[in-house]
C-alpha cells in the first residue's frame, strides 16, 4: 500500500508537466487507475517469472503490479515499454523511487527486443485486432496476456477472431459495469 501511495504521489506532481493521464482524472486515481490496474493481478499465472507491459503510459497497469509483486512475487522480473520518452522518465523515476527493479524500454512495442514474458498485459493501448501481433511479439508460447478492454469488447474480441485463434477468459471488471478482463492464451494467426 505505501508504495501505490507514493505512486499516486508521484502521479499527481507529474501529470501536470507532461500529462500521464488525464487531469480531470487525477481526483479519481485510486479507483480509475490504481485499483484497474491492480486487479489483472489476480488473473496471473501464480508461478510468472517475467511480466512485460506494453504501451506502458503512466505506469497503469505496468507500475501498479510490479509494486503488488515486489510483496507477493520479489524475483519476478519486470519490463514496461514505452515510446514516449518524457513517459520514461516518469517510469524510470517512479520505479526507483518505490525501489522496483523494472526495466524501462524507450521504444516502439513492435521494435523493442522480444521479451518471452511469461505475462503480457496492455491497458487503452489499442483495439484487440491491432494488439493481438504486439503481444504475440513479447509472449512466451505458454504465456498469458492480461488486457483491460472497455465497452467494445465483445465487439473487439469477434473481430479479432476472424484473423487470430486464441483461448480465451473474459472476467468482469471490478471498477467498470461495462469494462471487461481479457485472459488470452494459445494465440495464433488463422491458418496456421
Amino acid at each position: 500500500m505505501a508504495r501505490l501511495e507514493a505512486f499516486a504521489s508521484l502521479m499527481a506532481k507529474w501529470t501536470p508537466k507532461i500529462n500521464l493521464i488525464a487531469k480531470g482524472t487525477l481526483g479519481d486515481i485510486w479507483d480509475r487507475h490504481i485499483v484497474d490496474s491492480a486487479q489483472i493481478y489476480r488473473h496471473a499465472p501464480e508461478d510468472f517469472a517475467t511480466w512485460a507491459d506494453i504501451g506502458s503510459g503512466g505506469g497503469f497497469p505496468g507500475i501498479v503490479v510490479a509494486a503488488i509483486a515486489k510483496e507477493k512475487h520479489p524475483d519476478a522480473r519486470f519490463v514496461l515499454i514505452e515510446s514516449d520518452q518524457r513517459k520514461c522518465a516518469f517510469l524510470r523515476t517512479a520505479a526507483r523511487a518505490l525501489d522496483m527493479s523494472v526495466d524501462v524500454i524507450a521504444s516502439r512495442i513492435e521494435e523493442a527486443p522480444p521479451q518471452a514474458a511469461d505475462v503480457v498485459s496492455a491497458r487503452a493501448l489499442a483495439p484487440l485486432p491491432a494488439l493481438l501481433p504486439l503481444i504475440l511479439r513479447h509472449l512466451r508460447e505458454d504465456g498469458r496476456a492480461l488486457v483491460h478492454k472497455g465497452r467494445q469488447a465483445a465487439q473487439e474480441v469477434a473481430e479479432a477472431r476472424v484473423q487470430w485463434a486464441f483461448d480465451l477468459e473474459d472476467h468482469p471488471s471490478i471498477t467498470d459495469p461495462d469494462a471487461r478482463l481479457l485472459q488470452i492464451q494459445r494465440i495464433l494467426p488463422r491458418g496456421n
